[in-house]
């Protein structure tokens, strides 16, 4: 595979959590965040992205929206549960997408914001349509991605490099 290949990063927030008294990471979804998971990865699945590899914070509410997404993909994509996900800052975030070999095409990220939608709106040099005034409005609710292409390798990753394709978020 060339690293002159177009190569997309979808970026999906966990679904709305609940608040038990529990820590952090280990938080449910609510039953809303169990309904809307669902209906996010159908979403994703109607983009026909294909999907080489996700990674996926190791928080539970992360873990589960993963778990009830993939479900309506046509294809599981390779899945790696990682630590540094969670509360990732936006340079951490940048890090770990420089890390991804470049024989993948489609990397999914299932995390937390605010990192997901700094990240989104980092890379996002420019966008079609008005994906980023949607983006910057709902200000990147629960169970909704960002979709951006770039071409090059994922070691060239950083400020402005894509273009913001898709936004979606369920409720809106």
């Amino acid at each position: 595979m060339s690293v002159d290949t177009p190569r997309r990063i979808v970026l999906l927030r966990h679904a709305k959590a609940d608040w038990p008294q529990t820590s952090d990471h280990e938080r449910p979804l609510a039953e809303r965040g169990r309904t809307d998971a669902p209906v996010a990865g159908r979403r994703l699945a109607d983009t026909g992205i294909d999907l080489d590899l996700a990674l996926c914070s190791t928080a539970a509410r992360t873990r589960e929206t993963w778990k009830l997404a993939v479900q309506e993909l046509p294809e599981r994509p390779r899945t790696v549960y990682e630590d540094r996900l969670y509360e990732a800052s936006l340079g951490e975030l940048i890090a770990l997408v420089n890390e991804t070999p470049d024989t993948v095409n489609g990397l999914l990220l299932i995390g937390h914001n605010p990192g997901m939608h700094a990240l989104a709106d980092a890379l996002a040099g420019e966008a079609e349509g008005d994906h980023l005034a949607r983006m910057t409005r709902s200000g990147f609710p629960t169970a909704a991605f960002a979709v951006v292409t770039f071409d090059g390798s994922w070691k060239s990753v950083e400020h402005g490099v894509g273009k913001l394709v898709e936004f979606w978020a369920p409720h809106s």
